[in-house]
């Protein structure tokens, strides 16, 4: 067995690990702590969506999808870069595919988590070193400024890209920005289809840079369509830290006189930009998809996903923009490719 199979089955099995969890279950209790711990420390990562994200890569780590991702690369024997990754914290393990992709490739890597996610991945590598020796002393955890390393792989707000571009310009690198999600409407869609948009909008209380924060729409569209598919999803006002964005971003549109429109848990304005707070969407209306099309070229770099039913660039089904598969990469660069070729 090649050492990337080797990597292959230990990724696979932790990927057996995640499907399977189970509340109650002994072998479980450490992970059911380290959730625990990690809502202590972050108040958006509620067990639900430290599960969801879990169980997300569980589905992911599978042969087939693995295989059909280490399929289209020549894995050559190298001597072991060490990598610095600086890792975003929005969503739970936002950044555990960086930390997949060093290991598959045979690399080291210095991480500097996010204050906002500090134990998930940490111990999803414990487990992966408790699956096989070949993981052992390939990973280190630091809050100190990184030093020592070949390349870098940082994620960040657009003012952190900034940083990370003149800092790191002596070395090869990858520097992600804020992006967004946006979505299609043709006005056509079934009502699993609105289902899968509203889960597209809320999963994660929208906080991912996958997560769906403006709409566009065709001219004359009725918003009760949205609502309606919206509705199921009012337990969102249970958490306190959502209820408190949504209570605050009103009282801020209604004393500036916005326009908005409002169900009771979610806050719908028509406004150009990508970006909404939490517990807002945007929305615009179109005349034609070509006009569309190409303003969404024109903006491509602002875009993570766009989820329709419609062949966009960068689209994807209804329902499905939290869930990328292995090789659709985050901004559309390859991180393979790089740490192949240092």
């Amino acid at each position: 067995m090649t050492t990337v199979e080797q990597h292959i089955e230990g990724f696979k099995i932790l990927g057996q690990y995640l499907r399977e969890i189970e509340a109650g279950s002994s072998e479980y209790t450490p992970l059911f702590d380290c959730i625990q711990k990690a809502y202590d420390c972050n108040g958006w990562f509620t067990q639900e969506n430290c599960l969801k994200a879990l169980r997300a890569w569980g589905e992911v780590l599978r042969a087939e999808a693995l295989q059909k991702w280490t399929s289209q690369y020549n894995f050559g024997a190298t001597a072991p870069k060490n990598i610095g990754l600086i890792l975003a914290g929005n969503i739970p393990l936002v950044g555990f595919h960086d930390v997949l992709c060093v290991l598959l490739c045979g690399q080291n890597a210095t991480i500097k988590l996010s204050t906002s996610d500090p134990l998930l991945i940490p111990f999803l590598y414990q487990k992966l070193k408790e699956i096989s020796p070949l993981f052992e002393n390939r990973l280190h955890f630091t809050q100190d400024r990184l030093e020592n390393f070949d390349a870098v792989i940082a994620t960040g707000s657009n003012n952190a890209a900034r940083y990370f571009e003149h800092y790191f310009a002596k070395v090869p690198h990858i520097i992600r920005k804020n992006r967004n999600g946006i979505a299609v409407l043709s006005g056509e869609e079934s009502k699993e289809e609105l289902a899968g948009l509203a889960q597209d909008i809320v999963q994660y209380y929208g906080l991912g840079c996958r997560s769906i924060s403006k709409v566009y729409l065709p001219e004359g569209y009725d918003l009760n369509n949205i609502f309606g598919a919206l509705y199921p999803h009012a337990d969102l006002m249970d958490s306190a830290k959502y209820r408190n964005n949504y209570d605050y971003n009103k009282a801020v549109y209604l004393m500036s006189e916005f326009d908005l429109l409002d169900n009771g848990f979610m806050l719908l304005r028509e406004h150009d930009s990508f970006g909404s707070p939490v517990a807002c969407l945007h929305y615009s209306y179109y005349k034609d998809l070509p006009s569309l099309e190409k303003e969404l070229v024109e903006k491509s770099e602002e875009i993570q996903c766009v989820s329709s039913h419609l062949a966009l660039p960068k689209s994807v089904p209804l329902g499905k923009a939290q869930q990328p598969a292995l090789w659709e990469y985050a901004d559309g660069v390859d991180p393979i490719t790089f740490l192949l070729e240092l």
